[in-house]
């Protein structure tokens, strides 16, 4: 049986190195190369003739780094899925990969097993919703949204509101709505669709293409 195939983006090579022999010894996944940037990645998937599945992207890289290189594959690669592997784990960079077609995200002190997980999960369903970001975003990716929740119109326009930078008051100004109102979209949201913060309803707007990167 033919393996899922997965490129690294990553511009320390040694980790990129390790972080390899990690993904092959996986049963039912090979790497295919290394890049370290994603000017790099670009140029390999160009010349090469097989794509991967999955590049494990690194988000602080020089040249183009790794919030560009997912936007760019989000463009012109859709079908090659974007699992972030970083130390960066503030809620606004978390936002930023999200927004320009990331799949997941995953910390770099993440355990073997919980990355072969992830791996899985994004070649069966096309997502992973980590449990473990960092300690202030845990339970941001539980995955347990519920998918027949019917959303009203005004809803769906918070839900994409909240895909881009604009705060919760902005989001208030532009929806000509009290900020108090605003406040009740998202608590309400947060109970019918069972997430737990901003990072939650933004993976569902995206993941049901209600807003798309």
């Amino acid at each position: 049986m033919d393996k899922h195939t997965v490129v690294i983006c990553e511009d320390h090579t040694l980790l990129s190195q390790a972080i390899a022999g990690v993904v092959e010894g996986f049963e039912n996944f090979e790497v295919l190369y290394l890049c370290k940037n994603g000017e790099e990645l670009i140029e390999k998937l160009t010349l090469e003739n097989r794509k991967p599945e999955i590049v494990l992207m690194d988000v602080n890289m020089p040249i183009m780094n790794g919030i560009e290189t997912t936007k760019w594959l989000n463009d012109h690669y859709p079908n090659i899925n974007v699992l972030a592997l970083t130390v960066e784990e503030d809620e606004n960079t978390i936002l930023k990969m999200i927004r320009s077609g990331a799949k997941g995200y995953l910390l770099k002190d993440v355990d073997k097993k919980t990355l072969e997980k992830a791996l899985h999960k994004i070649i069966e369903t096309g997502f992973y919703h980590s449990h473990n970001v960092a300690d202030v975003l845990m339970n941001s990716f539980t995955g347990k949204t519920t998918y027949e929740a019917q959303l009203k119109e005004q809803e769906i326009e918070f839900l994409k509101l909240l895909c881009t930078e604009s705060t919760y008051r902005e989001i208030a100004e532009y929806m000509k709505l009290s900020p108090k109102t605003i406040d009740g979209y998202r608590d309400s949201l947060f109970i019918k669709l069972d997430v737990k913060n901003r990072i939650g309803l933004v993976l569902y707007a995206v993941k049901h293409k209600i807003f798309i990167p």
